[in-house]
């Protein structure tokens, strides 16, 4: 073996020489890193980088997720995989796959199941490392009769920089307002949000939206109240010309009414795949994965 001086590390984000090793790999494989997101306070100990590093380099990474769900009114605990990378000029060397073993035998006997969203171009290897695929996910789609307009004010502007304390108190203390909802949301949510762009507020409701418009298409990926908030009360606030409006998360049950559900695979950007029978209770239960929960 290559790898006699090749030495395993895990769960170092607050160590600085190892975090900007992870970093520059992160930013070579994927364009980005987590330096900010460490920086302003957003990381909490929820996400567990295991990495092969060797003479200063990283080589390899696979990281494991704490992921604490309220799942139909039941608390779930799973493990969500992300950030598997190996640089290129070890590829082809089982690195990844090694560590994707080590994090599953970790985490298993631990939690209520362990999953990931495998790019297309990786599904062959995903198949090798133990996870089985084939549970469909669930999207909805408002029906078009319940489109409306608030008749007048409460609706939902740029939120801006202003409100980022604001915004940032809600997220930690968002009150769970979806059938599937991630408890420990706050260093995902900060982790897509914190550049503000997408987040929206309405005073009248006292409540934060993150939205995205595609022409026509409107998605609505996530709610920030502190408070239980129906849907009902939610959309009349939204101003923006739309034809269609998606939800990146599922709705409670009390809302499901207004939406079609339709079975969704991932479409071109994943599949998911998962180890452990509970999780199949997602396309058993037609819940969505909150778009703001992937690592």
């Amino acid at each position: 073996m290559e790898d006699k001086h090749m030495e395993l590390v895990y769960d170092y984000i607050r160590n600085d020489a190892l975090r900007h090793q992870l970093n520059a790999l992160t930013r070579k494989t994927f364009g980005f890193d987590f330096e900010k997101w460490v920086a302003n306070g957003y990381y909490e100990g929820d996400y567990i980088p295991y990495s092969f590093v060797e003479n200063g380099k990283m080589l390899s990474n696979v990281s494991a997720n704490r992921m604490r769900f309220l799942q139909n009114g039941v608390e779930r605990n799973y493990i969500q995989i992300g950030t598997v990378m190996t640089d290129e000029v070890h590829r082809n060397k089982g690195l990844a796959r090694r560590l994707i073993e080590y994090v599953v035998a970790e985490y298993k006997d631990k939690c209520d199941g362990i999953y990931l969203f495998a790019n297309l171009e990786a599904l062959g290897f995903y198949s090798k490392t133990g996870f089985s695929e084939g549970v469909k996910e669930y999207r909805c789609t408002l029906k078009p009769n319940m489109i409306t307009k608030a008749a007048n004010g409460g609706a939902f502007t740029k939120a801006g920089e202003g409100m980022r304390q604001k915004y940032t108190a809600a997220v930690r203390n968002a009150a769970p307002n979806a059938a599937f909802d991630q408890l420990n949301r706050f260093g995902l949510q900060m982790f897509y949000t914190a550049d503000m762009d997408s987040v929206f507020y309405a005073g009248d409701i006292d409540c934060f939206a993150v939205m995205e418009q595609d022409g026509g298409a409107l998605t609505l990926q996530s709610v920030i109240c502190q408070n239980k908030i129906s849907l009902r009360n939610v959309l009349p606030c939204i101003t923006a010309e739309y034809d269609s409006l998606t939800l990146g998360f599922t709705p409670a049950a009390e809302d499901a009414d207004m939406f079609d559900f339709a079975a969704y695979d991932g479409a071109d950007d994943y599949r998911l795949f998962y180890i452990g029978d509970k999780l199949k209770s997602i396309g058993e239960q037609r819940l969505l994965f909150p778009e703001m929960s992937h690592a």
